[in-house]
C-alpha cells in the first residue's frame, strides 16, 4: 500500500492501529456500564452493588441493623460495602483492559486511557 515511503507506511500502520484501539475503548468503557460487581461487610448485612466503572447502583441493609443505638455501627458497614464493591470494580475493570491491551507490548503498569 505505501511502500517506497519508508517510515511512513509504519506511520500509517501505527495510526490504524490507534484508531482500532480508541473504538474498543470506547465499546470496553461503554461494556463497564453493563458489569455488576458486589461489595458487602457485616458478614453480608450491608450489601452493595456498583458497576465496574465503580457506581453505585444498589444499596441493601439487613432490616436488624435499624436500630438507633447503632447507627454509627450500621454507616461504618455501608462505608465499608460500598468501599468493598469499588475495589471490586477496578479489579473487573483492570481485567477488562487487560484482555483489551494483550499482546499489545505496553510498558508495566502503563495507565490507560492516557
Amino acid at each position: 500500500m505505501l511502500k517506497g515511503l519508508g517510515g511512513l507506511g509504519d506511520m500509517a500502520n501505527i495510526m490504524k492501529q490507534a484508531k482500532e484501539m480508541q473504538a474498543k475503548m470506547a465499546d470496553m468503557q461503554a461494556g463497564m456500564e453493563q458489569i455488576n460487581v458486589v461489595g458487602q461487610s457485616g458478614a453480608g448485612m450491608v450489601v452493595a452493588t456498583t458497576n465496574a466503572k465503580g457506581e453505585l447502583k444498589a444499596l441493601e441493609i439487613d432490616p436488624s441493623l435499624f436500630n438507633p443505638a447503632d447507627k454509627e455501627v450500621v454507616e461504618d458497614l455501608i462505608v465499608a460495602a460500598i468501599k468493598d464493591a469499588q475495589a471490586k470494580a477496578a479489579e473487573a475493570h483492570q481485567a477488562e483492559m487487560a484482555k483489551l491491551t494483550d499482546g499489545m507490548n505496553l510498558p508495566a503498569g502503563m495507565k490507560l486511557p492516557f
